[in-house]
């Protein structure tokens, strides 16, 4: 590790260059005996590389998602950066303190005491006796296990374990902060207790996260890099590799079924109309209003599925089944996705979500429910219909996005024929509602003061 200016760059918290780690496999354990022994490399079966030359910069105050599937060499990665693991090849290059969840329990001792390992955790991140004595309060009231603060680690469920890991790295004053998977672990209690402190740090920190979890990753991170069989395969907008990943998780679970998928990645343009006409609505006065944007296949984002059926239009109507590009929240509207089948296809299923400018999802639907007892079925050449009426919610000004899709299967298990990302935009031109992610329209609001 080293110090900011050591690095060259004060804002240059995290530097990786050529980066490779290698493993040496034996066929048998005398042959990792003889190589100790003899200093020679000859006698190993194979060598297995779970990072190849990996490049990144992280700088200063940036929270970034590590993404990709088991074995992809994210956890190898992240070792390497804390400091536990050396690289084959290559130089890493940390400026700061850094503080690492990197798996569950990881720093404890099973046969000490929660109490005892909170120091000796604490005293590996660099703190002293009497700094872990000042903070030991807080820390056990962010861990909060009780009287099985005092009791062996060993004893612990793993829920136990990962609250008081991460209870003592919430407490260790870190310039840079490494959690893989550790929100995977626990009550939705303490992952929200976790969320909070995390974007406290973010105000003031560097934070690398890792996670399945999609919407975790979207809403934290504003970049993502994807790793895959140990090299960076993507990098760049949270929302961009994440829907890209996804996009292709899918398309090889269902090729190992047997269905081929294909995943188009676009990148959506911004339209020089977009600004000007949200411009004239303000100096027109309107308020209250979403402006919304037709669908338009050359100007949406990433794309994939089997294609059997592709999507053709996605609209937004009024009651009456017009067409509308102007619209209030709280008013009746109906989503109407239209795709075209190329192939016979059984128990279909279209679904949508809304997603906010972080990607993350706010509602969405499918018609899988409304004919679970008669599926939908279709020939090629047909034109498959979907209508989803709802009461559209007030939603802070900015845009957001509608992904539409088509599948065939059930709830569980079905192939995705088509879907879009960022099929459809409409942006919310006013600042009417100032908290939470969407507001209900209410149907009434009563109060009173009377004596009691």
């Amino acid at each position: 590790m080293c110090s900011d200016t050591v690095l060259g760059q004060a804002d240059l918290m995290i530097s990786a260059t050529g980066v490779c780690k290698s493993y040496r496999r034996y066929d048998r354990p005398s042959r990792r005996l003889w190589q100790a022994l003899s200093g020679r490399t000859s006698e190993g079966k194979d060598e297995f590389t779970a990072l190849h030359a990996v490049d990144l910069e992280i700088r200063r105050g940036e929270t970034v998602g590590i993404i990709g599937r088991n074995g992809s060499g994210k956890s190898t990665l992240l070792q390497i950066i804390a400091g536990t693991l050396s690289p084959t090849r290559g130089a890493v290059r940390v400026g700061g303190k850094v503080a690492a969840l990197l798996e569950l329990g990881s720093g404890f001792d099973p046969d000490f005491t929660g109490r005892e390992n909170v120091y000796l955790n604490a005293a590996i991140l660099g703190l002293t006796r009497e700094q872990v004595a000042a903070r030991i309060d807080d820390i056990l009231a962010f861990a909060e296990i009780g009287d099985f603060i005092d009791q062996p680690v060993r004893s612990y469920s793993s829920g136990m374990a990962v609250r008081l890991a991460f209870a003592v790295v919430a407490h260790v004053d870190a310039d840079v902060l490494i959690i893989d998977e550790a929100l995977s672990v626990g009550d939705a209690f303490f992952a929200q207790k976790c969320m909070r402190f995390l974007r406290r740090f973010q105000q003031r920190g560097t934070l690398l996260f890792v996670s399945h979890d999609a919407a975790a990753v979207v809403n934290l991170c504003r970049r993502a890099i994807w790793l895959d069989a140990g090299r960076i395969r993507m990098q760049g907008a949270a929302q961009d590799v994440m829907e890209a990943y996804m996009a292709e998780q899918h398309a090889v679970s269902r090729q190992g079924a047997g269905a081929e998928v294909r995943v188009e990645r676009k990148r959506r343009e911004v339209r020089p109309d977009m600004d000007v006409r949200a411009e004239l609505f303000r100096e027109v006065g309107v308020r209250n209003r979403f402006a919304l944007f037709e669908f338009d296949p050359e100007q949406v984002g990433t794309e994939f599925g089997a294609q059997a059926a592709r999507i053709e239009s996605v609209a937004l109507e009024n009651e009456e089944g017009a067409r509308i590009s102007v619209f209030e929240g709280g008013e009746v509207v109906r989503l109407v996705v239209t795709a075209k089948l190329r192939e016979p296809l059984q128990q279909l299923i279209v679904g949508f979500y809304v997603k906010d400018r972080l990607g993350q999802r706010l509602f969405g639907d499918n018609t899988f429910l409304a004919y679970r007892d008669a599926p939908l079925s279709g020939n090629a050449g047909e034109t498959l219909r979907a209508a989803f009426t709802f009461r559209m919610p007030f939603m802070p000004s900015g845009s957001y996005m509608i992904d539409a899709a088509v599948a065939s299967g059930d709830q569980d298990e079905h192939t995705q024929q088509h879907w879009v990302h960022d099929a459809l935009e409409f942006r919310a031109l006013d600042e009417t509602m100032r908290h939470g992610l969407v507001g209900l329209p209410m149907l009434a609001i009563d109060a009173e003061v009377a004596l009691t």
